[in-house]
């Protein structure tokens, strides 16, 4: 396979054909404009500029500075990365592309780059959505780190159910190594196939699970970090109340205090029971009342996805009034048909249709396979000049009708001014007991050599509708360059003053992603 340098995953893997056809006749269906096909530059017709640093002869086998690498390493995976690519826009890239080999070169980097002053930008899968990956570094040198060596699991501890791994291990080869052994960490972001184990705990990444174990927090048991001052390893405890965590310091810090090298994991047995179904309503409203009922009933789904009705005709291909609540239920130890059922009461409580027992889940496998295709399906649409984009956040349940209604209108309007029109749809993609977590599409008619522009003023109108009415910048997307004015406002001043001090103090420097969640310094 050959990932593509442009856009999300595998070039082999691209929308074409009949699939093509379908996804442009559904848009052509919503959101009107001409739909003519843009091609991506070539690595050798972008131009780039000469590196401004050169390693070290120590260093010098480490480091890449091939065109190809460096354009595949400049921007992440968002709508705008993904358009500023196809215009051939890559007004910043890193100078060298460094591959450790075992973390002593992590230091070795780390030092030289503190003596010159070099920025560095550590580098897992590059899936980043929110520039968080970026070097927009105030023209000074970048080295982006990429950690793709370190990529084994060293360690695994059978009895406490635990493993020791390396940072820059993908997705499919984590559980690969974990599988003969008939375990998994059983963390399944969107992004599995193309992202790693440190760019899931740099960012606090959120798995494809609804409930419980779903955020990569839950799943940490030791966290080891390189910084510029030196190296911190947690000790493995089950839990502990001996001060604050250090490691929730490094969890999210998105590579601005240190480059996490490994971490000791929790583990789980594979599942063998599995139960799914879907129900549809008439009625919103009462499917977002269903769903709470069910996050607060203790019974712990693996999925518990309400897709609202725009969602539901676009990705699972169903007309309905209110929506389609996808469930799923598993499980290692105990049959859960009992659980499924249960739920499905609540379901029909809240004038919800369930599929029938032991019937197939049609819609719900129709929409798990348009999930995993939705981010191959946006690149195919920022190719027509189609804004296609998302936007998450989390609330309380009691916040939540308002919340929904603000970020609507907001998407709505906005899209008015700079389209014409355009849809919005909204799923959940987790819940809580106290609260779910809503994730926005919008679909927009787009103006070719404008659409950046375009979803910038969407983007921006929606941040400060999600920022106004009680909801977070984001639940799983991290927060990178993009949000850093929404999350400053967000998090507490004294927390904002001791998150600088510890950068100052890990980094005295500053040369770990600058301008990421705090001021360059």
């Amino acid at each position: 396979m050959t990932r593509s340098w442009w856009g999300w995953g595998n070039v082999e893997d691209e929308v074409r054909g009949a699939e093509l056809e379908a996804l442009l006749a559904r848009v052509r269906a919503l959101v009107p404009g001409e739909l003519t096909r843009h091609e991506p530059p070539s690595v050798a017709a972008l131009g780039l500029p000469e590196p401004r640093v050169s390693a070290p002869a120590s260093l010098a086998s480490l480091c890449s500075a091939d065109p190809g690498d460096r354009a595949a390493h400049a921007h992440g995976k968002a709508f705008r990365d993904v358009v500023r690519n196809l215009h051939g826009d890559l007004r910043h890239v890193p100078d060298l592309v460094a591959r450790p080999r075992d973390e002593h070169d992590v230091v070795d980097l780390l030092d030289w780059c503190t003596r010159e002053g070099i920025a560095v930008i550590a580098f897992g899968g590059g899936s980043s959505v929110v520039g968080g990956v970026e070097p927009r570094c105030d023209g000074r040198g970048v080295v982006t780190v990429d950690l793709e060596r370190l990529d084994r699991v060293l360690e695994i501890d059978t009895t406490s159910r635990a493993a020791r791994i390396q940072a820059g291990v993908f997705g499919p080869h984590l559980e690969a190594q974990l599988k003969p052994h008939d375990v998994t960490l059983r963390h399944f972001p969107q992004s599995f196939e193309f992202s790693t184990l440190g760019g899931w705990l740099a960012t606090r990444a959120g798995g494809h699970y609804a409930t419980l174990y779903t955020h990569i927090d839950d799943l940490v048991e030791s966290i080891r970090v390189v910084t510029p001052i030196g190296i911190s390893q947690s000790r493995r405890l089950p839990g502990s109340g001996a001060g604050p965590s250090p490691d929730r310091l490094f969890l999210g810090s998105e590579g601005t205090l240190g480059v996490i090298t490994e971490a000791w994991m929790r583990l789980q047995e594979r599942p063998r029971w599995r139960a799914k179904a879907s129900a549809h309503f008439a009625d919103y409203a009462a499917a977002v009342a269903a769903t709470r009922a069910i996050a607060q009933s203790g019974l712990n789904p693996a999925n518990c996805r309400l897709l609202d009705a725009a969602e539901s005709l676009i990705h699972a291909g169903v007309t309905v009034g209110g929506g389609i609540l996808v469930l799923a239920f598993e499980s290692a130890d105990h049959p859960v048909r009992g659980h499924l059922a249960r739920a499905a009461e609540l379901c029909r409580d809240h004038g919800g249709e369930p599929s029938a027992e032991n019937a197939q889940d049609v819609v719900g496998d129709t929409w798990r396979a348009s999930f995993l295709r939705m981010p191959y399906q946006r690149d195919a649409l920022a190719r027509h000049s189609v804004i296609a984009e998302t936007f998450e956040t989390a609330c309380t349940w009691d916040q939540f009708d308002e919340l929904h209604h603000a970020v609507t209108e907001a998407a709505r309007q906005a899209m008015y001014q700079v389209a014409g029109t355009g849809v919005v749809t909204c799923r959940f993609t987790h819940v809580y007991p106290d609260g779910p977590a809503p994730y926005f599409s919008v679909y927009a008619p787009g103006r070719w050599g404008s659409t950046i522009a375009q979803w910038d003023h969407i983007k921006a109108a929606v941040s400060e509708a999600i920022a106004t009415h009680g909801g977070t910048i984001t639940h799983h997307h991290a927060v990178g360059r993009d949000h850093r004015p929404w999350y400053d406002r967000q998090r507490p001043a004294p927390f904002a003053a001791a998150l600088a001090a510890a950068k100052h103090t890990l980094d005295p420097a500053g040369i770990l992603n600058p301008g990421v969640l705090l001021p360059a310094q």
